[in-house]
């Protein structure tokens, strides 16, 4: 990121570059706020004469909005010390502060700094850092509990650093708030690598040396160490959960046995796997508790991708699965909420996990069910339940695979290893046009078999079209 000073005229000593920032300031506050309010081309005059840098000036106009003094400073914390113990004990933020300490106080004892961390809100967390330069920050309440949002103190690294979704330094008479300009400071937004959302923010201040440029690799270094550790927070919080559900529901499924079986004297059932029909569905049907519920065919799409999948799909290998090569996560996501929302709101005994996503306990498919009939040499069971190709209407890479592969091998099955009746019946019902299927039943028929005319009539008829 360019260094502010650089946006200053070249040429001019570091005290001449602050000058005329601070008289820049103080024409903004003395008249320029009230003509920026009400003239539009105030902003670009500005910002040519005073050479204030345009994020800059778009700050001090939205701390003018604010009504934000630029003579105050916090005086009373947002948070008090309890209340900012607990944060940092339940807040992800709070979970990455060794990563913080680790990589950036050792900078700030060398340089002379202090680092602090603050919420989504602004309300700084914790500060720590060069003692002496702490004393003098808190006099300005740069301290833990303190609001240092734009709408609380107008421009600073921290809270413009929030307003923006971006990392930024902020140098002397930046600020908008009189009481800051001695310090400067480099800031950056923290965000949940799962979500997206800001989560807090990290910052350095101190004196010019605190908006450095060697700090803003240093400050991304940070942030992708500090991303990287909530993302492996995230997963170990998973895993407990997942484990913690999968022994509540093995107790819950022990103590359903022991209730039931107490009086009999035997086992009860486990109760049934939710079974997803779609073999000559569309829309699929969802069997569950009884009950057999029509499914989207989005949601289905879904739901096949995941059974196929037991250990899992990235989102973006879900996303390929069932939108093809232009799937994105970002489309995929709402989906899955909405396919979460719809389970729950019919008690379907289906839990949709995340990272990777994955169905839990478990879910059956006709489709799947077919195949491991013709894969046992039960062809006149598989022919049985086989009621047509997979969602006939569907797009999806995953549908168009199993579709494929359900008729393949049902087709492969019948012609090697099926005897005279599931093959005549699976030509009648899903092979009328295909010509090796009605010669190979012609040659397995019985030679004084009455179907043979009708096999003979029906090639004759293929022969002609």
């Amino acid at each position: 990121m360019t260094n502010g000073w650089n946006a200053l005229r070249r040429g001019e000593s570091a005290l001449e570059r602050r000058r005329l920032i601070e008289r820049a300031h103080e024409r903004f506050v003395d008249d320029g706020a009230s003509l920026g309010a009400v003239d539009p081309e105030f902003r670009e005059r500005f910002s040519r004469v005073s050479a204030v840098r345009p994020l800059v000036l778009d700050s001090w106009l939205r701390a003018h909005r604010l009504t934000v003094d630029p003579d105050g400073i916090p005086e009373r914390p947002s948070l008090g010390e309890d209340e900012v113990r607990e944060v940092l004990a339940t807040h992800p933020i709070g979970s990455v502060l060794p990563v913080v300490s680790r990589l950036l106080l050792d900078e700030a004892d060398e340089s002379g700094f202090i680092v602090a961390v603050g919420d989504a809100a602004g309300r700084l967390l914790w500060v720590d850092g060069d003692r002496a330069l702490r004393g003098r920050a808190e006099e300005m309440g740069f301290r833990a509990g303190m609001d240092w949002s734009e709408r609380a103190v107008g421009t600073s690294a921290p809270g413009s650093a929030l307003a923006l979704d971006h990392a930024l330094q902020v140098l002397g008479a930046e600020h908008f708030a009189r009481a800051v300009h001695p310090w400067s400071c480099t800031a950056a937004p923290v965000h949940d690598p799962a979500s997206g959302a800001i989560i807090g923010v990290i910052d350095v201040t101190g004196g010019d040396g605190a908006a450095a440029p060697h700090l803003m690799p240093l400050m991304e270094a940070t942030l992708a160490a500090v991303e990287a550790e909530l993302q492996l927070a995230a997963l170990r919080q998973r895993i407990e959960r997942d484990r913690g559900a999968r022994a509540r529901a093995a107790g819950a499924v022990r103590a359903a046995d022991a209730a039931a079986g107490a009086g009999s004297g035997r086992p009860a059932p486990r109760p049934a796997v939710p079974r997803l029909v779609v073999l000559g569905r569309d829309p699929a049907v969802l069997e569950h508790g009884g009950v057999a519920e029509p499914v989207g065919r989005r949601h289905a799409e879904i739901l096949m991708a995941l059974a196929a999948s037991p250990h899992g799909l990235s989102a973006g290998a879900l996303a390929e699965a069932v939108y093809g090569a232009r799937g994105s996560e970002r489309t995929l996501r709402p989906e899955m909420v909405r396919l979460r929302r719809w389970l729950d709101e019919r008690g379907v005994a289906l839990e949709l996990l995340s990272r990777p996503y994955r169905i839990a306990p478990g879910l059956r498919i006709d489709a799947h069910e077919t195949l491991e009939a013709v894969e046992r040499g039960a062809h006149r069971l598989a022919l049985a339940a086989y009621e047509g190709p997979v969602l006939p209407d569907s797009r999806a890479p995953i549908v168009e695979q199993l579709r494929a592969t359900v008729d393949a091998t049902l087709r492969e099955a019948m012609l090697q290893a099926a005897g005279p009746d599931p093959l005549f019946a699976y030509a009648q019902n899903w092979a009328s046009d295909d010509v090796e299927v009605w010669e190979t039943l012609l040659q397995v028929l019985p030679p004084l078999s009455p179907k043979r005319a009708r096999v003979v009539a029906r090639l004759e008829q293929l022969s002609d079209t």
